[in-house]
């Protein structure tokens, strides 16, 4: 089984971190991690990118072992997103799913994490030189490639680091952007526990102004490693650094250093569905993402299989008031 960075006991570990509960499970034929959430109407459990499961009969069978804790919790509802496209039949072709003597109303929830996705495969052995390798090199848009070798002729640096407090330059920029588009940004106490992780790292794209003799951070991207995957999950960037192509350095630089650390996968983190209009918010992030040479990747998407049809009703009535 593959199991992605959310469903991990790294990230059972970030979630205790933040104080919250959960319940891990692992198997010959499946896996999960399910995160306890809670509501005034009542508790759900929710399994970022879980369970995991090869086949239809696993998927069920987690399910089953999922019933435990959701009766442990008073869960009024089990909230999944499988990637596998076994479990993805079940969930989109059933009005209801019976496990074990329990009868489960499944209803399709808007995503949370990306349904749909842009994966570009690396070599998966460490490359000292990835430039040098043309099967990679291939893969990556020339006109990016050209940018990223002059960055320092046009002052750019790029830093790493694994320090929490360091989590504000990126939150910086991300608030700059949220307040442009009227969209919600993590709390500092969450991205600051993320990099507090040994799964994480944080890159700064500065400039150094010749004229001001001034450096500044003109981009931030936070990253999340596993042993085959590095997840590109967050990233902003300055007006300036948009004219000096900024992202498209840093995307090039995390590319590159997850290639000599052996990755196999990088993960771009989500791209609007194919058809979506113009006016999509993820149109110009997808546009960026497939110069690259990778290829889609099409996931279940998110749905609640309901244990209390009551409260889960006067749940989803209170968050259609809220938003």
């Amino acid at each position: 089984m593959n199991i992605p960075i959310t469903q991990s006991k790294a990230w059972q570990k970030l979630q205790d971190d933040l104080g919250e509960q959960s319940f891990y499970e692992e198997t010959p034929d499946y896996s999960y991690l399910a995160i306890l959430k809670k509501t005034p109407v009542g508790n759900y459990l929710y399994l970022p990118y879980g369970p995991v499961a090869d086949t239809s009969k696993s998927f069920e069978r987690a399910l089953e072992s999922l019933l435990g804790p959701a009766k442990a919790t008073s869960a009024m509802f089990i909230r999944v997103e499988p990637k596998e496209p076994s479990a993805a039949q079940i969930l989109q072709n059933n009005g209801t799913l019976l496990v074990g003597s329990t009868t489960l109303k499944i209803i399709k929830s808007k995503d949370l994490n990306p349904k749909e996705t842009w994966l570009l495969d690396l070599p998966g052995t460490p490359i000292e030189t990835p430039l040098e390798n043309g099967e990679l090199k291939a893969k990556l848009p020339s006109r990016l490639l050209r940018y990223y070798k002059s960055r320092e002729k046009q002052g750019i640096t790029i830093e790493t680091s694994h320090n929490p407090k360091d989590i504000c330059h990126l939150l910086k920029l991300q608030r700059a952007l949220a307040e442009k588009k009227g969209i919600n940004t993590f709390s500092e106490h969450y991205l600051e526990t993320e990099l507090s992780q040994p799964f994480a790292t944080l890159y700064l794209v500065k400039y150094q102004n010749p004229d001001a003799h001034q450096e500044k951070i003109i981009a931030a991207g936070l990253v999340f490693d596993d042993a085959t995957t590095r997840y590109n999950l967050q990233g902003a960037q300055t007006e300036q650094g948009r004219k000096l192509h900024a992202t498209g350095i840093l995307t090039i630089q995390l590319i590159l250093d997850a290639a000599v650390a052996g990755k196999q996968v990088f993960d771009f983190w989500g791209i609007a569905p194919d058809g979506a209009p113009a006016d999509h918010p993820w149109a110009g992030f997808t546009a960026f993402k497939k110069t690259f040479a990778g290829h889609e990747a099409d996931f279940a998407g998110t749905y609640d299989l309901v244990l209390s049809p009551n409260k889960y009703k006067l749940y989803r009535l209170l968050r259609k008031l809220h938003h």
